[in-house]
């Protein structure tokens, strides 16, 4: 079964997964917003762009005007335009006269075309037919053409549509002695490159449109080509061409022709909200960052507790021991709860434990009185050696978890003998070879019987392993030296002093002091040097002293 994800893992997730939803809503809302603020802000752009512009073109057509004037007072082209027309109205000219007198004409208004840089430059006579032209776009304006344009006036600005195509024209009279001999016109064609120049001026794109027809467009073709058949709908401060939003504004309108100025609102808006994203895109890599530093501490404010409290559990579950008791955090109420109550679990198993281990205790100490019982002369033997045992495990610096495993084990190390009979544990002379034997399966039988209660198992090796001895002649496996474990060298050497000191049916007590020469006498090869040692050390002075009594005799007095 697969794993839960920890509590970090889901802080995490759910943080960075909250976080996310609110960039991405406030990504939302920025991105409308910035719409509509581009939107306004694009069309108050073309608003100002035509003011600008407005005032520059009425500044530049009246000096245009004011220089068209002054060319068209050039004495020579208005004296040859005036014999040309005089020639012709009264006499025909010879044709190489006539040409002379043309080629005059063409020579003076190309003259005037260069100083203008004009795209078009046209002397039409006073019937407003055009006498010759010059420029780029003179073919717009073939010789013959009629052109409409206002008459009485000195000078005339306006749009002329032809079948050549349109034009922006500005003109002056050609007057001789107060008579007028025709007039002087410059002109733009309203072509893709007119569109070009404005839309460079204006910082926008432009459209122009003649009689409702787009003839010119800076404008991607698509959009162009959308716009087609509809171009009065310009008019409207804002409309969809090509599948996009654009800002549209008049700019210019002059007779049959308008021109506008145009800005993608879909353009500007995607420029506002990259940028937009950018700094979103810092700000959310900063909220990460930061949710990620608080999420991972609150989380670890909490399963830190948690963990400790696990790890507790753990221990005190394979340990079999009851635990340090848990400190509140201060950082959470439930947490300070949680704490609490493991607490109180804790101080009730460790009282439920202690009750059990009393109780077993005083199952093992009724076990070892019930086996003393049977013979007057053991009684109390398994207290005194048990007593002993603890006194040269502490000579010798055990830990007290050692000592307990010594003090009980001591107390159940002649369990076995509960299987003898009487009258081989009472028998006041010397047992032979076979009793002997019953005798020696005592440790044996003992640690069968313990076997049997898990909470006993420490202690086995005490009981079954109590009468080895370092020389190997022990029983009942006859281990060497330091196969034996310590604990049981002790009740060994423990074991053998009270027998010693304690009267027997086929024997008198010896006293203290012989009992220390005969455990010196055996050390090395019946007893374990060190823990014969570690007794003598721990034996007081008055129990050596012939007058004072025997070291078992002081430990009942301890016992009782």
């Amino acid at each position: 079964m697969r794993r839960p994800p920890r509590l970090v893992a889901r802080t995490l997730a759910v943080t960075f997964v909250t976080v996310a939803i609110i960039l991405s809503i406030v990504f939302i809302v920025l991105t409308v917003d910035a719409r509509d603020r581009v939107r306004t802000s694009e069309v108050e752009k073309l608003r100002v762009a035509e003011r600008v512009f407005t005032a520059l073109e009425a500044r530049r057509q009246q000096e245009q005007l004011a220089s068209i004037a002054t060319l068209a007072e050039n004495p020579t082209l208005k004296a040859a335009l005036d014999t040309y027309f005089t020639e012709s109205r009264f006499t025909s000219p010879a044709a190489d006269q006539e040409s002379s007198l043309r080629g005059t004409v063409v020579l003076e208004a190309e003259k005037l075309a260069a100083l203008t840089n004009a795209n078009l430059l046209a002397i039409l006579d006073s019937t407003g037919r055009v006498f010759v032209s010059t420029g780029p776009a003179a073919a717009g304006w073939p010789a013959g053409q009629v052109i409409t344009i206002a008459t009485g006036a000195s000078t005339f600005q306006g749009v002329i549509a032809l079948p050549g195509g349109a034009f922006r024209v500005s003109g002056a009279a050609l007057r001789l002695q107060d008579r007028d001999i025709g007039s002087l016109a410059v002109g733009t064609s309203l072509d893709d490159r007119y569109a070009r120049e404005l839309s460079s001026l204006a910082s926008a794109h432009v459209v122009i449109v003649v009689d409702g027809a787009v003839v010119a467009s800076t404008l991607p073709d698509n959009v162009t080509a959308d716009l087609a058949g509809d171009a009065p709908s310009l008019l409207a401060e804002t409309r969809t061409l090509g599948g996009e939003e654009y800002a549209s504004r008049l700019l210019i309108e002059s007779g049959p022709a308008q021109i506008f100025t145009l800005a993608s609102i879909d353009l500007a808006a995607r420029a506002a909200t990259r940028d937009a994203l950018m700094a979103l895109g810092s700000v959310a890599l900063g909220a990460f960052v930061l949710a990620a530093i608080g999420s991972f501490w609150l989380a670890r404010t909490l399963t830190d507790p948690i963990d400790t409290l696990v790890r507790n559990i753990e221990i005190m579950t394979a340990a079999h021991s009851p635990v340090n008791l848990l400190k509140p955090t201060g950082k959470s109420r439930e947490l300070d709860m949680l704490a609490a109550a493991f607490n109180t679990l804790v101080q009730g198993l460790t009282a439920a434990e202690a009750e059990t281990r009393a109780a077993y205790v005083g199952a093992i100490r009724a076990l070892a009185a019930a086996l003393d019982a049977r013979d007057s002369y053991t009684a109390g033997h398994s207290d005194r050696v048990s007593a002993l045992s603890v006194i040269i495990g502490r000579q010798m610096r055990l830990s007290d978890v050692d000592l307990e495993v010594l003090r009980l084990g001591a107390l159940l190390h002649d369990i076995g003998k509960i299987g003898l009979n009487d009258e081989i544990l009472g028998k006041r002379g010397a047992l032979t070879a076979e009793e002997f034997e019953q005798i020696k399966r005592h440790p044996v039988v003992g640690a069968r019987i313990l076997r049997q209660v898990p909470f006993l198992e420490p202690h086995l090796p005490i009981v079954e392993l109590h009468h080895e001895s370092p020389d190997g002649r022990g029983y009942p496996f006859g281990l060497r030296g330091d196969a034996i474990p310590l604990a049981a060298r002790i009740v060994h050497v423990a074991d053998a002093y009270d027998a010693m000191t304690s009267a027997r049916a086929y024997r008198p007590a010896r006293d203290t002091s012989e009992a220390c020469v005969e455990l010196q006498r055996f050390a090395g090869t019946q007893f374990d040097p060190a823990c014969v040692e570690a007794l003598l050390q721990a034996i007081p002075p008055s129990a050596l002293s012939s007058s004072g009594p025997p070291l078992h005799e002081l430990l009942d007095r301890q016992l009782v």
